[in-house]
């Protein structure tokens, strides 16, 4: 009987689902290796840190959940390549340890082209403002009952969260996934702190979990009781006197305000944020017995899909978007983009032929933003760069300068730490996540009066400088790398950003490889300069909540270097390939300026 070539039985296929959970940071392999495909998507970033009190009766909001959002069930899939995927889990913002600052941000998780970003930090009982997120922050109670955090920031569609809720005299709650933050109840009626905002629930994982609920705010003076945290993840706000628990961690959960305290007690800490999560459902293998038919290894062989072209091994550069500086009175420099590189003499990677590999540039982040006479927001964090099994992180934000200031933010490269009259901060640390060699070096230390020196964010090649009494820190230097064959100065990548000062005309230097000066707001002014495009520099930190914001810093850049025989292609047209002159024996470049693919 004529079957097509096949001997054997013919037998239709079957498929099963494979289902990928993240709970740190890795790689991504589809599992049908024979064709691309599309898959289903969950991605919760980290959470965001509870406020602390100190020495005041009103109690501390709690922190926005981290930015939800998926595919499934019945939402757009994501094509997903055959080379492996790079995948970022962000961690939960740190609790604020007081006095008067404000937990920190959770971080963004990503996935393809699918970032969820992480939830807004709550400010502390008489801080500043709460911050904006994947959700937003609940506001602390007392002192001025400040407003919320505004979710879904930056804006997305479906929303990734929601805004949390105005402080009373207790705290609110931070934003969930699914519901606003809560406001805390009228005193005396009852005692207590606002409910964070609900989270979604989610059966991609084959069970309904919740996640990203927000962190319940503490509770007024009186005793009293702290808010719930919103289900899915989100930390219990603290009863009288009591810091506010943690968000469960990959949840996305914010961090609870810490309870109200009487003059003479210690600071209560807010509740750190959960960490996120990235959940991948892909279709599995198709499984039948049986073999090729003959018509089925004549297409393939026809479309150059049977017999792949040969692998090849590649040195890469990959450099991640510098971080914005921080915002207010002295402004901590932008810390620079994560610095990751095989050349020269070190691991190379391998390429497979006839494959598709998606390039990620990241991008500079934004400069933080004044929020009133002194106060201010710390820099947005710059993007990551991902190329195959490599992700270079990006730059941590500058922080806040003013009032309580703020410590600069963890990344690639750490951000500086805002200046400030009354309270020690010190510099993000580097190389976050954990890679080797490192990825770069921590921010600078602030100093006080009188100038109130902010700290440079941290570079590729050198830690951020420390800011003194009368001038901002510089920012760390960045690396020098031939892979292009270019020379320096057009060689040096990831020079950190300068504190800024804001009483003084001693802004610091920004550091070679791109780094933005920070500014100076005395003699005569001057604002703060942004990282170079391309480089990831960090943005300078703000001279003073007058004369503007914090500097957004440079986005990020990728190069990949083959052999003179390798045949491959990039795209857009905005990225280019380039053949090295003598002595580099005619190696082909990759560089890529923008997102991308490379095709072998």
């Amino acid at each position: 009987m004529s079957n097509g070539g096949i001997i054997g039985p013919v037998n239709d296929p079957t498929s099963t689902t494979v289902t990928t959970s993240f709970t740190v940071s890795g790689t991504y392999n589809y599992p049908n290796q024979a064709t691309p495909g599309e898959v289903d998507y969950l991605v919760v970033a980290g959470g965001g840190g509870g406020g602390s009190t100190n020495a005041d009766e009103g109690g501390a909001g709690g922190g926005g959940a981290g930015g939800y959002r998926t595919s499934f069930p019945g939402g757009t899939k994501l094509a997903v390549p055959l080379s492996p995927v790079s995948v970022t889990v962000g961690a939960g913002g740190a609790g604020d340890t007081g006095p008067g600052g404000r937990g920190s941000s959770g971080t963004d998780s990503i996935f393809l082209t699918i970032t969820s970003a992480g939830g807004g930090g709550s400010a502390s009982v008489g801080g500043c403002l709460s911050a904006a997120g994947g959700s937003g922050a609940g506001g602390s109670g007392m002192t001025g009952k400040q407003p919320p955090g505004a979710g879904n920031t930056p804006p997305v569609s479906p929303p990734q969260g929601n805004n949390g809720g105005t402080g009373g005299n207790g705290g609110a709650g931070g934003g969930g996934a699914s519901a606003v933050g809560i406001s805390p109840p009228a005193i005396p009626a009852v005692n207590a702190g606002g409910n964070g905002g609900a989270g979604s629930p989610n059966t991609i994982t084959g069970s309904p979990v919740t996640y990203a609920g927000g962190g319940g705010g503490g509770t007024y003076l009186n005793p009293g009781t702290g808010g719930a945290g919103g289900v899915g993840g989100g930390g219990t706000g603290g009863p009288t006197n009591t810091p506010g628990t943690s968000g469960t961690a990959n949840t996305g959960g914010g961090g609870g305000g810490a309870g109200g305290t009487p003059i003479s007690s210690p600071v209560r800490s807010g509740g750190t944020g959960g960490s996120g999560i990235v959940v991948v459902s892909a279709p599995g293998t198709k499984v039948a017995s049986g073999v090729w038919s003959l018509s089925e290894q004549y297409n393939y062989k026809k479309q150059g899909t049977w017999t792949p072209s040969a692998p090849f091994d590649v040195d890469y550069l990959v450099v991640a978007g510098g971080a914005g500086g921080g915002g207010g009175d002295g402004g901590g420099g932008g810390g620079a983009g994560g610095f990751r590189s095989s050349f020269p003499g070190g691991t190379k990677l391998t390429l497979n032929g006839s494959t598709s590999f998606p390039v990620t540039v990241g991008a500079g982040g934004s400069g933080g933003v004044p929020t009133g006479p002194v106060c201010g927001v710390s820099g947005s964090p710059g993007s990551p760069s991902i190329f195959s099994t490599i992700t270079s992180a990006g730059g941590g934000g500058g922080g806040e300068g003013g009032g309580p200031a703020s410590n600069g933010l963890s990344g690639g490269s750490g951000g500086g730490a805002g200046g400030s009259s009354a309270t020690s901060r010190t510099g993000g640390a580097g190389n976050t996540p954990p890679v080797s060699p490192s990825q770069g070096n921590t921010g600078g230390n602030n100093a006080g009066a009188p100038s109130y020196g902010a700290g440079g964010g941290g570079g590729a090649g050198a830690v951020g400088g420390n800011g003194t009494t009368s001038v901002g820190g510089p920012g760390g230097n960045g690396s020098t790398n031939l892979i292009a064959g270019n020379p320096a100065p057009t060689s040096i990548y990831g020079g950190g950003g300068g504190g800024g000062t804001g009483c003084s005309t001693g802004a610091g230097t920004g550091g070679t490889g791109g780094g933005g000066a920070g500014g100076n707001s005395g003699g005569s002014p001057a604002l703060a300069g942004a990282g170079t495009v391309n480089t990831g520099g960090g943005g300078g930190g703000a001279p003073n909540a007058a004369l503007g914001v914090g500097a957004a810093g440079g986005s990020g850049i990728v190069f990949i270097r083959a052999p003179g025989s390798a045949v491959f292609s990039v795209g857009p047209a905005t990225n280019t390939i380039s053949t090295l002159p003598a002595p580099a024996g005619g190696c082909k470049v990759a560089t890529f300026t923008v997102s991308g693919t490379l095709t072998t």
